[in-house]
């Protein structure tokens, strides 16, 4: 195992990092940025360095800092959280040629997995399932309007680049496409420093499952079950669960076959999740790989009480898979709720500010991952997360139950924030959700209800 583990990342991830490092007993290295001095991160780990101003470019964006603090604090692994670097393969590279392990896949994987497009093709020669859409990324607008004639209307543009959500945009028609192409190529480049997109049929009513995986060197790999991430806005998600509801056994049973599939293709070593997309008559197709930690991963290990961290850095360090599939168990049901500091009122508007006043939930079988106390500030220049409410109850009606008693029991206040628990009440107290018959339309759906308003959380609140 390693000997010092440098988390380059901030808020809730790396307070989660340090925790499985503290439990291991290896002495980690926390690094912030101005905006984060005195971050909760920074009491937990044995070391912290500043790495720059608060811009992320110049601070967790900055490879030559990260590297310059693991060699002055002898950190011999760097873990990358989500997010920022982690799925970046020139920095998995410049660590490897460094002398450091990045906890992760190969920089080459990083690389396949990172290009959507690329990583279609992989896996459709794997035999995963794909949507109609383009083999290539679009050429240019007339290449993609004579693509989206041939698989038809709605498509959705996505950046051949980069994930998380961003850099996506529905078209339902000719004049749509060409708008949506060059909004979206725009904000590639300005997000990825690559324009490239590529198109897909949009399923308007769908929903959104990932597989989690785990693989080592040696080529052994398990799936810890799915997740479903169906309620979203703007393709970014909200709240997650486990296992999904009213998923058949069988189509359980085969698309978790087909993202192991997926993972030996690529060539993964590390934790990933393997995402698809299921139509109504649940039939799955592949999106994309994300060779991450992902931000949902708690609900998983509240039903497997696997560590997903702690594999991690074993299987970065070498060590070959604990697990066999047959080993693998899943008990009761998980939700997790993320409170972002965002104003659902003005279409999710963040909302940075410093905390005044921050009490979170506790009570049995009740997780929270937050970073969140009083007197911080959620800073503009980073993602609006807040923390993360996760529920377990032995069945989805108790997990919903806790989830709903665990978030009215927020309260966080602060001058001019808005934040999304009233919100997230909200979708689960709908019929839809909690007949678990829901899909990525929820949210739209919710914001749109005629002579109905979802307030925003303020300061009472």
């Amino acid at each position: 195992m390693f000997q010092k583990v440098l988390i380059a990342n901030r808020g809730d991830v790396a307070l989660r990092i340090a925790r499985t490092c503290r439990e291991l007993e290896i002495p980690c290295v926390a690094v912030y940025s101005t905006a984060d001095r005195g971050a909760a991160v920074t009491d937990l780990a044995e070391e912290s360095v500043h790495i720059g101003p608060s811009p992320a470019s110049r601070s967790y964006l900055s490879m030559p800092a990260l590297i310059e603090a693991a060699r002055a604090t002898g950190a011999d692994a760097i873990h990358p959280g989500y997010g920022f670097l982690s799925e970046d393969p020139d920095f998995a590279e410049v660590c490897t040629a460094s002398g450091i392990v990045f906890v992760g896949p190969a920089p080459e994987v990083l690389q396949v997995l990172g290009d959507k497009a690329a990583a279609r093709a992989l896996m459709r020669t794997a035999g995963l399932p794909m949507l109609p859409g383009s083999t290539e990324p679009v050429a240019d607008e007339a290449d993609g309007l004579r693509t989206a004639a041939r698989v038809g209307y709605p498509v959705i543009v996505k950046a051949v680049a980069g994930g998380g959500g961003k850099g996506m945009a529905v078209a339902r028609d000719p004049a749509e496409l060409v708008r949506a192409i060059q909004a979206t190529s725009a904000t590639a480049q300005a997000l990825y420093a690559d324009g490239r997109v590529y198109l897909e049929r949009y399923l308007p009513a769908a929903r959104h499952i990932e597989i989690q995986v785990l693989r080592d060197r040696y080529g052994t790999a398990v799936h810890l079950g799915e997740r479903d991430c169906s309620v979203q806005r703007r393709h970014q998600k909200l709240v997650e669960e486990t296992p999904a509801a009213g998923l058949p056994d069988s189509v359980r049973t085969a698309i978790c076959a087909a993202a192991l599939d997926g993972v030996r293709a690529a060539g993964l070593v590390g934790a990933g999740t393997v995402e698809f997309l299921l139509d109504g008559a649940d039939r799955f197709y592949f999106m994309e790989v994300n060779a991450r930690l992902q931000v949902e991963h708690a609900v998983t290990e509240m039903v497997t009480g696997i560590d997903i961290v702690e594999e991690q850095l074993r299987l970065a360090a070498g060590e070959p898979l604990r697990w066999r599939q047959e080993d693998i168990r899943r008990t009761g049901a998980a939700v997790e709720c993320r409170l972002n500091a965002e104003d659902p009122d003005r279409d999710f508007l963040p909302t940075p500010g410093r905390l005044e006043l921050v009490r979170l939930p506790g009570g049995p079988f009740t997780r929270v991952d937050s970073h969140a106390f009083p007197g911080w500030s959620a800073s503009a220049d980073y993602d609006s997360l807040l923390g993360k409410v996760v529920a377990w109850g032995p069945d989805r009606a108790a997990a919903l139950a806790r989830a709903r008693r665990a978030l009215a029991e927020v309260r966080i206040e602060g001058h001019g924030l808005r934040h999304t628990r009233d919100f997230l009440l909200a979708v689960l107290a709908d019929g839809e959700f909690r007949a678990g018959t829901h899909t990525t339309g929820l949210v739209d759906r919710l914001l749109s209800r005629e002579h109905s308003t979802v307030p925003a959380a303020s300061m009472t609140g």
